[in-house]
C-alpha cells in the first residue's frame, strides 16, 4: 500500500487562501508578501501564518465563507486525486492553510481525500478573532506524514510528498520520494524530482506502478 501526501496551496490549487481572505479585507498584498518570505524560507511558517491571520481579524465569517468558495483545484488535479483513490492509494492533503477551503476546493470537483490535516481560524460573534488554531502551525509535516503512515502501518519507504514550499520541506525530506511542484528554490534541492503540472504528476505517479 501507498500513501501519497499532497500540500494545498502553490500544488494541488494555485489559489492563496490567505490572499482570498486578504482581499475581503483590502490586506491582500501584505498577505503575499507574508507567504512569499515564509515559502523563501526568510521567516518562520508558524510566525507568518500568526501574521496573517491577524491582519483579518474582525472579517465577517460571511465575507470568510465567500473566500473559501473561490478556492478551486488546478487543472487535473481533480483526476489525479480521484484515479489514485480508485487504485486504492491512501491519499491525504497536509496544509498550513484552512481546512474549509480545502473542503470546498473538492467539493467542486467532487472528490475527496483520505485524511486533511489542515489549520481553522477561529470564530467570535461572527467575526474572525485574527487568531488561527491547528496541528500545523507549530506542527511539522514530517509528523503529520509519519503518524498517518504508522496508523495505516504504510512503511515510510512507501509514501510520496508533493509540495512547493519551505514548510513542505520537512515531509519531503522524511518521504519515500519528494515530488516538488514548480518547488521554490529553497526546496529544489530536497526534491527526487520535479513536475510543473498536474498531467505529469499523473505521468510520474503512473511510471512508480500507482495505477498498476
Amino acid at each position: 500500500m501507498t500513501l501519497v501526501a499532497f500540500d494545498f496551496d502553490g500544488t494541488l490549487s494555485d489559489s492563496e487562501m490567505t490572499v482570498l481572505l486578504g482581499d475581503k479585507k483590502d490586506v491582500a498584498d501584505q498577505m503575499a508578501d507574508i507567504t512569499e518570505r515564509a515559502m523563501n524560507d526568510e521567516i518562520s511558517y508558524a510566525k507568518s501564518l500568526r501574521d496573517r491571520a491577524a491582519l483579518l481579524e474582525g472579517l465577517p465569517v460571511s465575507e470568510a465563507e465567500a473566500a473559501f468558495g473561490e478556492v478551486v483545484l488546478r487543472p487535473d488535479a481533480g483526476t489525479v486525486i480521484r484515479e489514485l483513490n480508485d487504485a486504492g492509494v491512501t491519499t491525504a492533503i497536509l496544509t498550513g492553510g484552512f481546512e474549509r477551503g480545502v473542503e470546498a476546493a473538492l467539493e467542486k470537483e467532487g472528490v475527496s481525500v483520505d485524511v486533511i490535516v489542515a489549520n481553522r481560524l477561529p470564530v467570535a460573534d461572527g467575526h474572525l478573532t485574527g487568531e488561527v488554531e491547528g496541528p500545523l502551525i507549530e506542527g511539522t509535516k514530517d509528523d503529520a506524514l509519519e503518524r498517518l503512515a504508522g496508523e495505516r502501518e504504510i512503511p515510510i519507504s512507501r509514501t510520496i510528498a508533493v509540495g512547493d514550499g519551505a514548510n513542505d520541506l520537512p515531509m519531503l525530506e522524511v518521504a519515500g520520494l519528494a515530488v516538488g511542484f514548480v518547488p521554490k528554490p529553497a526546496v529544489r534541492p530536497a526534491c527526487d524530482e520535479v513536475v510543473a503540472t498536474m498531467e505529469r504528476l499523473r505521468d510520474l505517479l503512473d511510471e512508480e506502478g500507482l495505477f498498476d
